[in-house]
């Protein structure tokens, strides 16, 4: 078979239309698009890719050889959580999101709007809702992102440049946030109690200042504990004239009170529990929510989408709010930049919220709270095994295996020989809590499932 000039899934890749492309656009090469990358940052070598694989059924037998090697958590008993949670996914969902009026609506304005402007409305709301906030934005990257960007905006409306954050925080939220943040905004930690994994409010105090522009916590926190300090915390933050950014995961919300009422002024989180399928580290879509106050809302980079009269007089329709603030209108004079976000995860949100309704929300996180009160139950009377914080947990508990001499590497490795997967190993995140495991339990898990673990545990703790 001669060279190949063309790729069939690479467009406009034949020689002779990259030409012409060129031509139209005015340069000779390829390589006068990437003149603007150092040198030091090139590679020289030869990158030796395989021949492409021209037929379109070869080619996915292909991927689907490769993607045969993982060991997904369909095939095994998962309690891994830690950001990216197993939930049931209802149908609709899946059937919705893949309608072509949204699945390829991308961005697009009114023009070319088949119903996409009302959907995200209609999400915003259902969230609102929940979070006790007036407004919210079309969704972005992820949890972690919505944190970076509320910080920001906390910045820009006082002025100040200190965040403070708890040490109970993921490691990786934490590292897109000093990444966002920097060079002028510093991000200083805030210790926990060991005993209850709730924010030690002393070292608050200590650390909060003139200079502090908000204080940021989690409801429930990364390793799973209820802030039941929530209403204290905002107080201190508003005596010290701090904005307060609560960080939470919503699929709690049907039994954990709405972060408003105890004194959040921006709420954030991570949509992903609401009819999102894990893949890949994902799906992930962050949420942000505030007051209906122009301080606030001046403030996001961020798309808005609210209730807007149209041509015809008294009618109304959905569109964009306060679309000159973003940078797609204002380009570098932007509050703050903004690219391709996940509106098709809001949308999928919305479908979700819209089915669950407040009973199914309540009951979701009744159900959740049952079954990690009984697993905690069960698992800390395991010889060796000790449940690390006191207090109540939501969705998420760590589990201690000091006492085994056992490492979590070690149990975790045992335990997929009898197709679970174990917890999350954060003995490297948080070494002071030794040889520990952040284990995930939802309302997937049925009794059945959490025996199993239980009996696992017990076995290959003992050999």
């Amino acid at each position: 078979m001669g060279k190949i000039s063309g790729h069939p899934y690479i467009p406009n890749s034949v020689p002779e239309i990259k030409a012409q492309m060129l031509q139209e656009i005015g340069i000779d090469s390829v390589e006068d698009i990437f003149k603007e990358i150092p040198d030091h940052l090139r590679f020289h070598g030869e990158m030796k890719l395989p021949e492409p694989i021209l037929s379109e059924y070869a080619l996915k037998r292909h991927v689907d050889g490769i993607l045969a090697k993982n060991k997904a958590c369909h095939q095994y008993t998962s309690f891994l959580g830690a950001g990216t949670w197993q939930h049931y996914v209802p149908a609709v969902c899946d059937t919705i999101a893949s309608r072509d009026e949204f699945l390829t609506c991308y961005v697009g304005d009114a023009y070319s709007d088949h119903g996409k402007f009302q959907a995200l409305f209609e999400s915003a709301s259902m969230i609102g809702e929940l979070v006790d906030m007036d407004v919210v934005n079309t969704p972005t990257y992820d949890w972690a992102n919505a944190i970076a960007i509320s910080c920001r905006m906390a910045a820009r409306i006082n002025g100040r440049k200190e965040i403070l954050v708890p040490k109970a925080m993921s490691p990786s939220r934490l590292a897109v946030v000093k990444n966002y943040c920097k060079p002028e905004i510093e991000v200083v930690q805030v210790a926990y109690d060991r005993n209850t994994g709730l924010l030690d409010l002393d070292d608050l105090k200590k650390k909060i200042s003139s200079k502090t522009s908000a204080v940021y916590f989690e409801n429930p926190t990364y390793l799973g504990t209820i802030e039941v300090q929530g209403g204290e915390i905002s107080e201190i933050a508003h005596q010290n004239g701090a904005e307060v950014i609560v960080g939470v995961d919503p699929s709690s919300l049907g039994v954990l009170e709405a972060p408003a009422v105890y004194g959040a002024d921006i709420v954030c989180g991570e949509l992903q529990p609401f009819g999102m399928h894990m893949q890949w580290g994902g799906g992930l879509s962050g949420f942000i929510a505030s007051r209906d106050e122009k301080k606030y809302v001046a403030e996001y980079p961020s798309l808005l989408f609210g209730l807007t009269p149209t041509a015809k007089e008294g009618e109304y329709g959905f569109g964009e709010v306060f679309y000159e603030r973003t940078s797609y209108a204002s380009r570098e004079k932007g509050k703050d930049f903004i690219g391709t976000c996940t509106a098709l995860y809001g949308i999928t949100a919305g479908v979700y919220l819209a089915l669950m309704g407040p009973q199914g929300m309540k009951e979701l996180g009744e159900g959740i709270m049952q079954r990690v009160r009984y697993a905690i139950d069960r698992i800390s009377k395991i010889e060796g095994v000790k449940i690390v914080f006191s207090g109540f947990n939501f969705k998420e508990f760590v589990v201690n295996f000091d006492g085994t001499g056992k490492s979590v590497r070690e149990i975790n490795q045992a335990l997929k020989l009898l197709k679970i997967f174990g917890g999350k190993d954060i003995s490297a995140e948080f070494p002071e809590l030794g040889q520990s495991a952040l284990y995930c339990i939802t309302e997937v898990h049925n009794q059945e499932d959490i025996d199993k673990l239980v009996a696992g545990l017990a076995e290959v703790c003992l050999i």
